[in-house]
């Protein structure tokens, strides 16, 4: 502890900060790429961006040293599928945001505006070694969420790292309840959706190369239309047989044209043979399924499909008619199969809990050692919070590991950190560390060692 206090003190002390080079050394080394951990080894930080990582990684002339010796190294948490920053906890009262419950729009809209980088469970949630997150919105009246983002919980208050990077859809339950009561109701306005958008792509081309609905080149949430009085002004024409606004028309286009992920939401067998079938129509589509909790029946057709799986990952209750199937072993078989598989929390305290991934991705290297259960090994459980939800949103080149040209998103721990009890003692984000501090070690600290005789008369009771 004394020696990351150390580094941590060399670390603040110089100058710009993301442009240092870090060595990380001694300490057992995790990639993060579905590898076997190395002991001793050491990892190698520059400008941001990670230059070496492994054994025998030689130690650049004048980089600040930190010793992790009897520790682990890995990179940072991938949130897989989370709505972190679009609600405070419980009870905190005023406006949550994600989702709009009696606004005209569904598609368009995108969360990047209403993420909050001073919530407070982002804090907690880096303070456990969540460093990026997928941030999904909700859906309200429309099976069509909106646009969701990729973020850092650094602490700044710039968290945007790709916005507009999917559109979220809901196909299952949830989603035949929102489209009127039904799932072939939810599919026909799924379908009707994306003739829209088909419609009004032909009538403004230039929506092909425009990228509407899609980041600039400095993944700002705008919009990016250079001919947006085509587009949304009289000239833009529509058939009279619409649902649509032209937003949310328009916000569809790069799902159509496979620009843009699109993330569904299905839980049961024949939802998710549904869903893979809608590429029959609609080819250009880049789907990847949430949740997915019978997944394992149909493992077959979603290895050949090759569509990502950010799962629920160890359900095994019937908690609803579409989890009747749901096992431990879901995410285990999938795996086995071919599929490639991350861990997400879709509805399973989304907003707040998400540092309970490494717990799941611990359960399911556990599950090896059960009798007729099919769980991972340790570095594939590690990728699928890492890499693996990074590599579903087509940014594995990026994010989640620590191969030499990505993010420097590191984490030193305690010990294993599938194991509950490891701590972390050091987080970097692109490079720049990152404080632990949250309001409980604030309250904590505060109280720990307080003197009664300042308290107030109940206290001392």
């Amino acid at each position: 502890m004394i020696r990351l206090f150390m580094a941590a003190v060399l670390l603040a002390s110089a100058a710009p900060v993301a442009a240092q080079t870090i060595a990380i050394t001694g300490g057992t080394v995790a990639l993060g790429d579905g590898s076997d951990p190395m002991p001793g080894g050491t990892v190698v930080v520059r400008n941001g961006r990670i230059v070496a990582a492994g054994m025998n990684v030689p130690i650049p002339q004048g980089a600040q040293m930190v010793d992790a010796r009897g520790k682990w190294v890995t990179p940072g948490i991938v949130a897989g599928f989370s709505r972190l920053g679009l609600s405070e906890v419980d009870l905190s009262g005023g406006l949550t945001d994600d989702k709009a419950e009696s606004g005209p729009f569904g598609a368009a809209i995108d969360v990047a505006p209403g993420i909050n980088p001073s919530d407070s469970t982002i804090a907690v949630n880096r303070a456990d070694g969540v460093t990026r997150a997928i941030v999904a919105p909700n859906v309200a009246r429309s099976i069509f969420g909106g646009q969701g983002a990729v973020i850092d919980l650094g602490a700044d208050m710039e968290p945007i790292t790709h916005a507009r990077a999917f559109q979220f859809v809901e196909l299952g339950e949830t989603g035949g309840n929102t489209a009127g009561g039904s799932r072939p109701s939810a599919y026909v306005l799924f379908r009707n959706a994306l003739r829209e958008a088909s419609e009004l792509r032909r009538y403004a081309p230039s929506l092909t190369s425009s990228g509407v609905g899609t980041p600039d080149a400095r993944n700002q949430p705008v919009v990016r239309n250079p001919n947006e009085s085509r587009l949304y002004g009289p000239d833009a024409q529509r058939s009279d047989d619409v649902l649509l606004t032209r937003f949310d028309a328009a916000a569809l286009v790069p799902v159509l044209q496979g620009r843009q992920a699109l993330l569904v939401h299905v839980e049961r067998a024949r939802d998710i043979l549904n869903v893979l079938g809608l590429r029959r129509d609609y080819p250009a589509l880049k789907i990847v399924l949430v949740g997915a909790s019978e997944g394992w029946l149909v493992t077959d057709r979603i290895a050949a499909a090759r569509v990502p799986v950010i799962a629920s990952a160890v359900n095994d209750l019937p908690a609803s008619f579409e989890q009747l199937a749901a096992t431990q072993s879901n995410v285990g078989r999938m795996r086995e199969a071919g599929v490639n598989v991350s861990i997400g929390m879709i509805d399973d305290n989304d907003t707040r809990y998400l540092f309970n991934e490494r717990q799941y991705a611990g359960n399911l290297v556990g599950l090896t050692n059960v009798p007729g259960a099919t769980g991972v090994r340790w570095g594939e459980a590690l990728a699928m919070i890492t890499s693996r939800p990074a590599q579903a949103l087509g940014l594995g080149s990026e994010l989640g590991s620590l191969a030499p040209g990505r993010r420097a998103d590191v984490v030193v721990w305690s010990d294993d950190p599938l194991q509950v009890s490891s701590n972390v003692e050091m987080v970097l984000i692109d490079g720049v560390q990152q404080p632990l501090e949250t309001r409980q070690t604030k309250l904590r600290d505060r109280y720990r060692d307080i003197d009664e005789r300042v308290l107030p008369e109940a206290y001392s009771r």
